[in-house]
């Protein structure tokens, strides 16, 4: 059953596509949260890299709640869409949504604001281009 409120479609650009495997459950064989977050600071980081032209690190993540469970053999899709950015910082919002191995009907599973800084070979915060 669906939430009035959930959108009907992800927003973003789609940055990762997995197919979780049982090396991903938590003990109740669901799965595992953590899993979820790691692979959206992947989707996330890899449109901070494309957008800052270069080397970005994640340095906050906001307002992560989990709306609906990941089952072993869900297609899991992430996506990212860019929030702001500023002199050395981007904000994007990521959003995890799952699809049944036996249905065309895609969830959302969660979503965050993620922070990332631009950093330059030496680990310090550089600016980020304008775009042209």
């Amino acid at each position: 059953m669906s939430n009035i409120d959930e959108p009907a479609r992800p927003t973003g650009e789609l940055m990762i596509r997995s197919v979780t495997m049982p090396a991903d459950t938590n003990p109740n064989g669901d799965i595992f949260g953590g899993w979820i977050m790691s692979q959206m600071d992947h989707a996330g980081g890899t449109a901070a890299i494309r957008r800052s032209g270069g080397r970005a690190v994640t340095v906050a993540v906001d307002g992560m709640s989990f709306i609906s469970p990941v089952h072993v053999g869900d297609e899991v899709s992430f996506y990212a869409s860019l929030a702001s950015v500023g002199n050395t910082s981007m904000k994007f919002l990521v959003e995890a949504w799952r699809r049944p191995r036996h249905s065309a009907e895609s969830v959302r599973v969660t979503k965050a604001m993620f922070t990332f800084v631009a950093i330059d070979n030496d680990g310090r915060p550089r600016k980020i281009p304008l775009l042209a």
